[in-house]
């Protein structure tokens, strides 16, 4: 059994800091987003729209919401996670199961049932929002019962961790485009072909994937998911 003490500390540090958790969260899933559309060159579908305009402008209500220690910020933010976490919940059903019929909001050009990535055979983009506004609802909900943020002049403005958590995630996705930088325009075409071919601009090499995809004829089925 775990030691009282030890989840009371926890519990604490849990409702003081749960927002600069969910700051993470959103700040991770956006710039995450535009990794995969801008530098691996993989196509949102419109549920992705859907999930990018409940979730960007989150970043900039948490951020200063915390930074005017607003104690209405918890009741800004779960409108959008809550209806965030079930566009992607919707979007991941319709990657995994036959429950929803895809025709209904897919477009043929970006399909909605494209698993760009599988990782580990359940892990795919619709299912990394679902996790981020997961989080963050998660997070608030603990902040809403802790009283977070708390309107106290006394209070130094939190500067420091807010800053921090922004400037570190817009390094940590920096470096990593840089390493890993594809051309966006050379994965366009992929969806009117067979296969898809990621040519490197800088060494001329070429690379062949075929992303997953249910319900759509153009593309051929893999089981192995992911990208080769």
């Amino acid at each position: 059994m775990l030691n009282p003490k030890l989840m009371s500390t926890i519990s604490a540090w849990l409702d003081r800091n749960s927002l600069y958790i969910a700051l993470l969260a959103a700040w991770v899933a956006m710039l995450g987003s535009l990794y995969f559309s801008e530098v691996a060159g993989f196509i949102p579908c419109i549920l992705c729209w859907y999930q990018r305009i409940l979730m960007y402008p989150l970043t900039l209500i948490l951020a200063i919401g915390l930074l005017r220690k607003d104690p209405n910020l918890p009741f800004l933010v779960l409108p959008f996670s809550v209806l965030g976490l079930g566009v992607s919940t919707y979007h991941y059903l319709l990657e995994k199961t036959d429950i929803f019929d895809a025709t209904a909001t897919c477009q043929a050009s970006a399909p909605c049932t494209t698993a760009w990535i599988n990782w580990l055979g359940f892990i795919t983009i619709p299912f990394l929002a679902l996790i981020g506004f997961l989080t963050i609802t998660i997070m608030t909900v603990i902040a809403l019962h802790a009283g977070e943020p708390v309107e106290d002049e006394e209070r130094r403005v939190p500067w420091r961790p807010v800053l921090s958590i922004i400037a570190a995630v817009l390094i940590a996705f920096a470096i990593l485009a840089q390493i890993n930088r594809r051309p966006a325009q050379a994965t366009a075409a992929c969806l009117t072909n067979n296969m898809c071919v990621v040519v490197d601009q800088n060494t001329d090499a070429a690379r062949e994937f075929t992303p997953i995809t249910r319900h759509f004829s153009s593309l051929p089925g893999n089981t192995s998911g992911g990208v080769s």
